[in-house]
């Protein structure tokens, strides 16, 4: 039984044969290899384009970012992992990943695609009544606005006011940071509270500005985060919490069941 369109059987982003490797056109080892760096071949990888000095330098901020955080829910959920399956580096990894999510890391997504829609129905016009009317629905239907507010960060998240005040000096910030700068005006008078703007709000508007393709925000994230798992499980190895995590979890719930 076929699943799904079966007569388009191509791929533009890797082939290989005995003697080469072709990676978006280029030779991987005579045109890659030492001369790109990795954000770079990320950013070629993802859009088949070569980065411009501007995408090069965001690509990089916007990973570096969002890659550590400390004792977020996908770290433990990586560390407890590997505690319990040592021999299983990469399943701890894949535990962490796994929780990239509407909620927690992977919402870049869901706030990128909550501004592209506003950035759409506000074409070249003033992004303020857009945003004011989608936030009194969100209101309404009680929903949650994908970009803002932060259980630590109650003052505003640092990343976020840095990667913008970047974008702004250089000159980058276009209409999804204008719509995401008209969502927090309209937050006091739709919500009757201000609230900051994450690094899930920030990385969204920056890179949809600098032209990142919207359908890929996510890979950010799980990205900057490998790194981030990467280096926990190696600490894990030498100086295990899993088990910590683990027991202090247990501690902290209460049976009531009967």
């Amino acid at each position: 039984m076929r699943i799904g369109k079966t007569d388009q059987p191509l791929t533009a982003i890797s082939t290989s044969d005995a003697d080469s490797i072709t990676v978006r056109g280029l030779d991987l080892c005579g045109e890659i290899i030492g001369r790109m760096d990795f954000t770079r071949y990320f950013w070629l990888l993802v859009t088949g384009t070569h980065a411009d000095e501007n995408q090069h330098f965001f690509a990089d901020a916007v990973l570096t970012a969002i890659a550590e955080h400390g004792l977020v829910p996908s770290v433990v959920a990586a560390r407890m992992t590997y505690a319990a399956a040592p021999e299983a580096f990469q399943g701890a990894v894949a535990a962490g990943l796994s929780g990239c999510g509407t909620v927690v890391l992977g919402s870049a997504e869901v706030a990128g695609q909550f501004l592209a829609e506003l950035v759409a129905a506000a074409g070249d016009g003033d992004p303020a009544p857009v945003a004011a009317a989608r936030l009194a629905k969100h209101r309404m239907e009680k929903r949650a606005v994908p970009g803002f507010g932060h259980p630590l960060h109650a003052d505003g998240d640092p990343r976020a006011r840095r990667l913008l005040e970047l974008a702004d000096e250089r000159g980058v910030a276009g209409r999804h940071i204008a719509m995401l700068r008209a969502v927090k005006a309209a937050l006091p008078h739709t919500h009757g509270r201000d609230l900051p703007i994450n690094v899930n709000g920030a990385i969204p508007a920056v890179m949809l500005d600098i032209g990142f393709p919207l359908a890929a925000l996510k890979g950010i994230s799980l990205l900057a985060r490998t790194a981030s798992l990467i280096a926990h499980l190696r600490e894990e190895a030498e100086r295990p919490i899993g088990f910590i995590l683990a027991d202090e979890a247990a501690k902290s719930i209460t049976y009531d069941g009967g």
